[in-house]
């Protein structure tokens, strides 16, 4: 697998490399990190561009549609992950969260679950699908107040979490979520986004390799139909692109001693 480039600044931030070519040399990695206590957040993208951005990569439908036969990317990035990151949640609560719909628009979330966490992915995606025919799709995309509401979960539960993240495309204000993505490199929190449909991923992928400002590297982006489409197991390749930096992100976490400020 191609590796990334290092970059270096005055602060001696630099992109993690993407090392490993098997899932179970990642997950083993992981634990050998010392990812003993690992929480786990999702996000999922309710933007009015779902409608458009399947014209390429799924046969012209919604994103969102659940009445298919088969699964849409939404449904196959929860189901694929969740197999996957489960086993590192230490406690099965999953806070699910989804935004840029009608009533939230680009300035507020809204939980999956009224009033409680997800228990497992299973139930994530349960929620899922009872809460996504009901809605209103609308926008922009934005993903700043998700990325804080995870802080304040990780201050909140004194631990490392993963915050996984599935988008359809580009984030209208980069500023702002250029601006979330550095405020969160302060606290023990992954950003792994997921993009599904279309693209151009461009900003995303910008987020990823730029940002020199950071603490650290906190951020991943995975193109969802690049991945599964080039690989022999695509499922299995979606979740080691995933997962690949969290064995860096977790030392350098420990190095930096942001657990200690949770």
């Amino acid at each position: 697998m191609e590796q990334k480039s290092v970059k270096w600044s005055k602060k001696n931030f630099y992109v993690i490399r993407d090392n490993y070519t098997a899932l179970h040399d990642v997950t083993k990695a992981i634990k050998e990190a010392g990812v003993s206590e690992c929480g786990l957040i999702f996000g999922i993208d309710y933007t009015m561009s779902n409608h458009l951005q399947g014209q390429k990569t799924f046969g012209g439908r919604s994103l969102h549609d659940t009445s298919g036969p088969e699964l849409n990317p939404y449904q196959q990035t929860i189901c694929i992950l969740g197999e996957t990151m489960e086993e590192f949640d230490d406690d099965g609560k999953i806070p699910a969260f989804g935004f840029g719909d009608a009533k939230t628009v680009d300035k507020h979330i809204f939980p999956l679950k009224e009033g409680g966490v997800c228990e497992g992915f299973s139930e994530v995606l349960d929620r899922y699908n009872t809460v996504t025919p009901k809605l209103k799709l609308s926008g922009p995309t934005n993903l700043a107040p998700l990325i804080e509401e995870a802080v304040n979960i990780v201050k909140e539960t004194k631990k490392f979490h993963i915050l996984v993240i599935i988008v359809d495309g580009q984030v209208t204000n980069e500023k702002v979520n250029q601006d979330a993505i550095v405020a969160a490199s302060k606290w023990p929190l992954s950003i792994v986004v997921i993009g599904v449909g279309d693209g151009p991923w461009d900003t995303l992928k910008e987020f990823d390799d730029g940002l020199p400002e950071r603490e650290f590297d906190n951020f991943q982006f995975v193109e969802f139909y690049e991945t599964i489409t080039k690989a022999k197991y695509p499922y299995i390749a979606l979740a080691l692109r995933a997962l690949m930096e969290i064995p860096e992100q977790y030392k350098i976490i420990k190095h930096h001693e942001l657990l200690r400020k949770t």
